[in-house]
């Protein structure tokens, strides 16, 4: 984050001197011009780096371990993001540590990370079972059965822990 903040105010700093360099060689452009190149300079890095977090963080990922779902969003407070919706989450799942149930066929056990713009990330173990197309948690740290939730086939997870399965 701090790096962040640190690039965005480098960008003002460029944005501000490239303008200030186009006042000095045009000078009928008016000086009000240098604090606006800033700003949007600012703005366009910080815009940037918002959009690039999904792709950075992504390709940062081990090799055994591949995206589930991805979730997409519209923010009020973003009106750029109507145009073009920013990814702020994604669930990734954890190919290496896939591991079956010895007593019934296609229920697999899975390791989930959920990761999230400006938050920790949550790992999670869910099973699924590839055959009813359902999962459920696991952990619920009261040593009883799990609850199953009839997510279908077509649900992400199920999709993708099955698919390396």
């Amino acid at each position: 984050m701090i790096f962040e903040l640190i690039a965005v105010f480098a960008a003002g700093f460029a944005g501000a001197g490239v303008l200030l360099l186009l006042t000095r060689l045009v000078p009928r452009l008016p000086r009000w011009l240098v604090p606006i190149g800033a700003g949007a300079a600012m703005f366009a890095v910080a815009i940037s780096g918002e959009y690039g977090w999904y792709e950075r963080t992504r390709g940062a990922l081990p090799e055994d371990m591949v995206v589930a779902d991805a979730v997409s969003e519209r923010m009020w407070w973003r009106p750029w993001t109507y145009v073009a919706p920013m990814v702020t989450r994604f669930v990734a799942f954890d190919r290496g540590n896939l591991r079956e149930n010895r007593d019934a066929e296609a229920l697999y056990m899975a390791d989930l990370y959920f990761f999230g713009r400006w938050r920790p990330v949550q790992s999670v173990q869910v099973m699924v079972d590839c055959v009813e197309g359902r999962r459920a948690d696991p952990g619920g740290g009261d040593g009883g059965a799990p609850v199953w939730r009839d997510v279908g086939p077509e649900d992400p997870i199920v999709r993708t822990v099955c698919r390396a399965a």
